[in-house]
């Protein structure tokens, strides 16, 4: 097969390059606005993959990449709910009319399936717990709107158009390559390479707000059963348990010998207070099973910043 995977320099897109460029041809898209050469660096010289720079905003481009392509790996975005507050327009600009871009050319191109990466953010902070596929979308950032405004226009294009369409609502992925330094970056790469300098992990809130972490190579996993099933749709990828982040912050403490507390800061706007996902669905749908705890997860993840390190 070949595959078109959109943000394929960026975190969870370089791994799923890696997983399919062993028995497929890969093209990697990307604008390196977050991802990075190095990310897919191992490929160079591969004749199973070929890297285009560029942007999903760019239709004209997507409409010559896509010819011959079986199916689209769509993980491109502004993926940051903090980054979408301070920049609602360019998150707008991306994640809507790039997913409306690639929906549009894959139907024109007669593209078999696209997988889209979408994200719990959708359901909101609404009480109920664990999150179902079949509740009401709450979203509270920009980045929240422009998910499941992607998951519409791909339930419509399915719809009108008869794309097949499987959009994969991720929790809290985390792993090896992502980056630590951005202040927008998610809480673990950001715990981890901070007690591993010595420096005290930085909490926003009071650190009772719980997440449902997902080990990337999972979300892999989610991405290639979405891609080579029968199945269409919504459904949730996680590990389907939930930690509070103290708690994190305690097992990464251990983790790495570290002998640092936790400071706090205030709230962020658009935060979800807590999170737990309902998997059940993807379960029986997609035969999608998580291989990893969250502390095998961790492990294998600070191994890798370690690494980095030198260590």
């Amino acid at each position: 097969m070949k595959y078109l995977i959109t943000g394929g320099a960026g975190f969870i897109g370089s791994h799923l390059v890696e997983a399919l460029a062993q028995t497929h041809e890969v093209v990697i898209l990307d604008d390196l606005s977050s991802g990075k050469t190095e990310n897919i660096r191992a490929l160079e010289g591969s004749n199973r993959a070929t890297f285009v720079r560029g942007s999903i905003r760019d239709l004209p481009l997507l409409n010559e990449i896509l010819k011959g392509v079986d199916g689209v790996f769509h993980q491109a975005a502004v993926t940051s709910v903090p980054r979408s507050v301070a920049d609602p327009a360019r998150t707008n600009e991306t994640n809507i009319g790039g997913t409306l871009n690639i929906l549009i050319a894959a139907r024109d191109g007669g593209v078999r399936k696209v997988v889209f990466a979408s994200s719990s953010s959708v359901y909101g902070d609404t009480p109920t717990l664990p999150k179902r596929e079949d509740m009401i979308p709450h979203p509270q950032s920009p980045y929240a709107v422009s998910k499941i405004t992607g998951e519409y226009y791909c339930q419509v294009f399915s719809r009108l158009y008869g794309l097949p369409t499987v959009c994969l609502r991720y929790f809290n992925v985390f792993g090896p390559r992502q980056d630590p330094q951005s202040d927008y970056a998610a809480v673990i790469p950001k715990f981890i390479t901070r007690m591993l300098q010595g420096a005290p992990p930085i909490i926003y809130g009071d650190g009772l707000q719980t997440r449902d972490f997902t080990y990337v190579r999972d979300v892999v996993q989610a991405n290639m059963q979405a891609m080579n099933g029968d199945a269409v749709g919504i459904y949730n990828i996680a590990c389907g348990a939930r930690i509070n982040l103290l708690d994190l912050a305690s097992i990464i403490r251990e983790e790495v010998r570290s002998s640092v507390t936790p400071v706090f800061q205030p709230s962020r706007p658009g935060d979800v207070r807590d999170s737990l996902a309902d998997i059940s669905a993807a379960q029986e749908a997609l035969g999608y099973r998580p291989r990893f705890t969250l502390q095998s997860g961790l492990r294998e993840t600070i191994a890798w910043y370690r690494k980095q390190k030198g260590e």
